[in-house]
C-alpha cells in the first residue's frame, strides 16, 4: 500500500528532476532537488492536518482535494501566486511578469542597469503583507485548537489551563488582534505598518469566514439528515459543508506554502525550478503524505501527532510574523516542525506502550477522535 500512495509522487519527482535537467542542465537539477526536499520538510505538519480536514469530508470532496485542490497547489501557489504578485506590484501584464522572471539582471544583481526592480526583488518586497496575511490564517488555527476543550491533551501542564482560558468569549480573536497590533508596531517596518495590519486582519478575516461557512453549513446538512435517517456515517461533510471544507483546505495550504514560495528565492528566482521543485515534487509528496495518515489511521493510532501539528502551526505563525522584520532561516523554520511532529510521534508511541488496551482511563474506544478511521478513496 505504501508503494501505491508514494508510487505516483515518486514517479513525478523524477519527471520534475529530468525536465529541469533539460531546462537548465546539473545546476537546474540540484537547485530543483534543494526546492523539493526544503519544501517536503516544512509541510509535514501540513499533512497531518490536511488528514485530520480530510477524514470529516464526504468521499467525493475528498477526490476533489486529491486532484483539483493538488492542481491549484501545484500551478496556484507555486507558480501563479509569485507572479500574481509581481503583475500587482510592479503593473506589469502575466507576459511581462513572466518575461521579467525569466530575464533577471546581469550577476544576480536586485535592480535592472534603469532602475527598474527585479523579480526577486518585488517579490522579496511583498513578504512583510505575505506574511502577515499567513501568519494570522494560522495563528487563528493554532489558538482555535489550543484553546479548545479537549479529551486528551499532550503538553498538559500548559494545554489544560489554555484551554480553561479558552472558555472565555471570542479569546483567540483577542489575542492574535494584540500579537497582530505588536507586530505592525514594533517588528514591521515603519513604512510597512499600515500594510502589515491590513494584511493580518485580512487573513484573521478569512479564517473566520471559511472556516465558519464550513461549521454552520456542517451543522444544518447533519441536522436535516438525523431528521430522515439519523446521524451519517461519521458525520461525513457533503453538499456546501465539503465545499467549504475544500475552501479551507485550500487556504491553509496557501497559507502553509508561503514561506516555502518566499524561501525559495533564498535558493533562485527561476520560476520554472521553483514551479517543479515546490510544485510537482514538494506539492505532491504532501498528498501522498495525507493519504498516508488518513488511510493507515495514523491519526487515530498516535493520538499526539495532531497536537504537535498544531503546536508546530503555532511556530510557524510566530516565526511568519517575526520574519517581517527579521530574516528567519528556512532550515530554522522546518527543524522546528519536525522537531515538533517528532517529539509528538515519539510520545504517542510511549504511551501506547504503558497502555497497550486503549485509553488511559479504561476506555479502549476513549482515544479515537470522532471519523478518524474515515479512509481515503481508493481512486485517491
Amino acid at each position: 500500500m505504501t508503494f501505491r500512495i508514494f508510487g505516483v509522487s515518486f514517479a513525478v519527482s523524477v519527471a520534475a528532476l529530468v525536465v529541469a535537467f533539460l531546462y537548465g542542465g546539473p545546476q537546474a537539477l540540484l537547485l530543483c532537488a534543494i526546492l523539493g526536499i526544503l519544501e517536503v520538510s516544512l509541510s509535514f505538519d501540513n499533512a497531518v492536518i490536511n488528514a485530520t480536514v480530510l477524514q470529516r469530508m464526504s468521499e467525493f470532496w475528498q477526490k476533489i482535494f486529491l486532484t483539483v485542490g493538488v492542481l491549484i497547489a501545484v500551478f496556484g501557489m507555486r507558480l501563479v501566486f509569485p507572479l500574481a504578485i509581481v503583475w500587482l506590484a510592479s503593473g506589469l501584464g502575466p507576459v511581462e511578469a513572466l518575461d521579467l522572471a525569466l530575464n533577471p539582471p546581469a550577476d544576480g544583481g536586485a535592480y535592472f542597469p534603469d532602475g527598474s526592480p527585479s523579480y526577486e526583488t518585488l517579490i522579496t518586497d511583498a513578504h512583510p503583507q505575505i506574511a502577515a496575511f499567513g501568519g494570522m490564517f494560522l495563528l487563528m488555527l493554532f489558538l482555535g485548537f489550543i484553546l479548545e476543550e479537549k479529551e486528551i491533551t499532550w503538553l498538559s501542564w500548559i494545554e489544560r489551563p489554555l484551554a480553561r482560558v479558552g472558555k472565555l468569549d471570542q479569546l483567540e480573536v483577542v489575542v492574535a488582534t494584540t500579537l497582530l497590533i505588536v507586530t505592525a508596531v514594533f517588528i514591521a517596518p515603519e513604512d510597512k505598518t499600515s500594510t502589515v495590519m491590513i494584511a493580518g486582519a485580512l487573513g484573521m478575516i478569512t479564517y473566520i469566514a471559511v472556516n465558519g461557512l464550513g461549521e454552520l453549513f456542517n451543522v444544518e446538512e447533519e441536522s436535516d439528515d438525523s431528521r430522515r435517517t439519523g446521524p451519517t456515517e461519521l458525520a461525513k461533510a457533503t453538499g456546501k459543508a465539503g465545499f467549504f471544507l475544500f475552501l479551507y483546505l485550500e487556504v491553509l495550504d496557501a497559507s502553509f506554502s508561503f514561506d516555502g514560495v518566499i524561501g525559495a528565492f533564498a535558493i533562485t528566482a527561476d520560476p520554472i525550478i521553483i514551479a517543479l521543485g515546490l510544485g510537482f515534487i514538494g506539492a505532491m509528496f504532501v498528498r501522498s503524505l495525507t493519504v498516508y495518515l488518513v488511510r493507515q489511521g495514523t491519526l487515530s493510532e498516535y493520538v499526539y501527532l495532531e497536537h504537535g501539528a498544531h503546536w508546530a502551526i503555532g511556530a510557524l505563525a510566530l516565526i511568519l510574523m517575526y520574519s517581517i522584520g527579521t530574516h528567519v532561516s528556512e532550515i530554522v523554520t522546518g527543524l522546528v516542525g519536525v522537531v515538533l511532529i517528532a517529539a509528538a510521534l515519539v510520545t504517542s508511541i510511549v504511551r501506547n506502550r504503558r497502555h497497550p488496551d486503549g485509553d488511559p482511563d479504561g476506555d479502549p474506544d476513549g482515544d479515537t477522535p470522532a471519523g478518524s478511521d474515515q479512509k481515503v478513496p481508493a481512486t485517491a
